[in-house]
């Protein structure tokens, strides 16, 4: 294990859990997508981690392409706008998409990219998500196929998760200590 980062409160997932769950998923999409070549879109930033060690962990032939979409700035609450910062390279008519997520919290901002890219007329979308936020009450706006797990609704970063660009490289998903957040 690694060392804990002082702002860290607890690990809710360790390498060894990261690594169990990227390569159940990728087995699942393995199966699910057997002679199919799916395309998986890589939301920047956060997604990055979990989409390169998704890649390895597919067995099939897959290729990958990156979008960035911004609805939060610097802060900890969604501003509401969605942004394209990135656009796809790839033409997507005809092709199987899988959209590789950090986390999925409320899904807004991935309910209005799938409207998007539903208008380019891909053969199917579906959403590999490697964590989905439990916020009691509330249900994200859409379902992934893929789950790899749940978290708690906390401030969580590690593993490609971040607060204002920082604690991405974390090797592990932890909950951050409130004060670390407070200020932002």
């Amino acid at each position: 294990m690694s060392e804990l980062h002082p702002d860290v409160q607890e690990v809710l997932l360790s390498e060894d859990d990261i690594k169990e769950i990227v390569s159940r998923v990728g087995a699942e999409i393995s199966r699910d997508y057997a002679g199919k070549n799916p395309l998986i879109v890589c939301v920047l930033r956060g997604a990055f981690v979990f989409t390169a060690d998704l890649m390895r962990a597919i067995t099939i032939p897959c290729a990958v392409d990156f979008m960035a979409v911004s609805s939060y700035g610097d802060g900890v609450v969604s501003s509401g706008v969605v942004r394209i910062v990135k656009d796809l390279d790839t033409h997507i008519e005809g092709r199987h998409v899988i959209i590789a997520e950090d986390i999925l919290d409320s899904g807004l901002t991935l309910s209005y990219l799938i409207n998007m890219l539903k208008a380019r007329k891909p053969a199917s979308i579906e959403i590999a998500a490697f964590t989905v936020k439990d916020t009691e009450g509330q249900g994200p706006a859409v379902k992934p196929r893929y789950v790899g797990t749940h978290v708690p609704d906390a401030f969580v970063v590690g593993y490609g998760l971040d607060l204002a660009e920082r604690y991405r490289n974390l090797p592990y998903v932890g909950v951050l200590k409130p004060e670390a957040y407070a200020n932002k």
